[in-house]
């Protein structure tokens, strides 16, 4: 009978080892691929985008669920070429009040989600890129162009916003 005790202790324990073990890992994958939502851009009383204003530090917290993210960042990759050719149309600011206002941040609603610029005299940044629900995002640099491109399924929409020749400039393109 001891003996049989001693067996059913050694096995319960080696079970909740393994168990405790298994959790703590699916826990520690599943932490990783949470993300802080992104954050807005404070808006004034007039419904401009405020310039040079700093929005809340980000949150530490995660949230409660323990499904995982429909979007995961991924490596910047060399964009390649698009196998349709595509239409252009020229990008237009989502707001016009906000645009009239700032002169300088403009945002581009597109059926694969929202990106937000600075555009400056010589140069532009990225302020803000999200996705659609059911889109994923990506965004590729460099020194004379930002492309912030959507995908959702079989269809694409790129934002494309180049400064390398003049003032920037934002193209929207679907393909």
């Amino acid at each position: 009978m001891r003996r049989g005790l001693v067996h059913l202790l050694a096995w319960s324990l080696a079970t909740g080892a393994a168990v405790a073990l298994s959790w703590w890992s699916v826990h520690t994958v599943m932490a990783g691929t949470a993300y802080d939502p992104p954050r807005a851009l404070p808006i004034t009383a007039a419904g401009a985008i405020t310039q040079g204003a700093q929005p809340p530090a980000p949150s530490t917290s995660r949230p409660a669920s323990s499904a995982p993210a429909s979007h995961r960042p991924s490596a910047p990759r060399t964009p390649a070429p698009p196998a349709r050719t595509p239409t252009s149309r020229p990008g237009r600011p989502s707001s016009p009040a906000a645009a009239a206002a700032s002169g300088r941040v403009k945002g581009y609603d597109t059926d694969g989600g929202r990106a937000v610029f600075d555009l400056g005299e010589s140069s532009a940044t990225l302020v803000s890129a999200t996705p659609a629900t059911g889109w994923s995002m990506q965004v590729f640099r460099t020194e004379t162009w930002i492309r912030v491109e959507f995908a959702g399924g079989a269809d694409r929409v790129t934002v494309f916003c180049t400064w390398h020749d003049g003032p920037p400039h934002v193209d929207v393109t679907t393909y």
